[in-house]
């Protein structure tokens, strides 16, 4: 069960440390807020909905997913669009709307952004799906749920962690400059992965 645990820890790292639209929303909304109890809902809602898409994996969900050409399609087709929305939302941002923003999230918006970047981000989803749920093949009983749970502890741990980080940039940058320039990456890093994504959908 140890082993178990110790392959659920550094598979989900290595799935959740690459900067991807999930990570860029959580740094960017902790680097935006004045006090760090102000990101909670982000990263509260982040944090469930991964355990709610790991839980899924580890149950076997993965398998129907996987198996079923047409919603694989609707997925990625749906996300792609998603993501060049988020994209242009991102990178039109002006330094007005950046110090408005604190007032325009309210933890309604921030929880429905938050569940949008996490559950309706294919990406994410092919991860936690084919890598998390497939590898949870290889255990069962109280190692597979030793497996499960240190892959959702490690999710947890990242999120907290990541607005914290953002919160000490934010407070670097207050100029608001550089988090204009942060937006302007956020945007072509997301816009990347849709590019991504519309190639591995074209080319299936």
């Amino acid at each position: 069960m140890l082993a178990a645990g110790i392959h659920g820890l550094i598979l989900a790292f290595g799935l959740i440390l690459p900067l991807g639209v999930q990570n860029v929303f959580v740094f960017n909304q902790g680097s935006m807020h004045k006090k760090y109890r102000r990101v909670l809902p982000v990263i509260l809602t982040a944090s469930i909905s991964d355990t709610l898409l790991i839980t899924l994996a580890v149950l076997g969900i993965s398998v129907i997913v996987l198996q079923v050409a047409w919603l694989k399609t609707l997925l990625l087709s749906a996300g792609i669009l998603f993501l060049i929305y988020m994209g242009y939302l991102s990178w039109k941002s002006t330094t007005s709307e950046i110090s408005a923003q604190q007032e325009a999230f309210s933890p309604k918006k921030q929880i429905t952004f938050a569940a949008s970047v996490s559950l309706l981000n294919p990406h994410a989803i092919m991860d936690t799906i084919g890598v998390i749920g497939t590898s949870s093949l290889n255990y069962a009983g109280p190692a597979k749920i030793i497996f499960a749970l240190a892959c959702i502890l490690t999710s947890w741990i990242w999120f907290f962690a990541l607005a914290f980080v953002g919160r000490q940039v934010g407070r670097l940058g207050k100029s608001n400059g550089f988090l204009i320039i942060m937006n302007k990456v956020s945007a072509m890093i997301i816009w990347g992965t849709a590019i991504y994504l519309a190639v591995l959908l074209f080319n299936r």
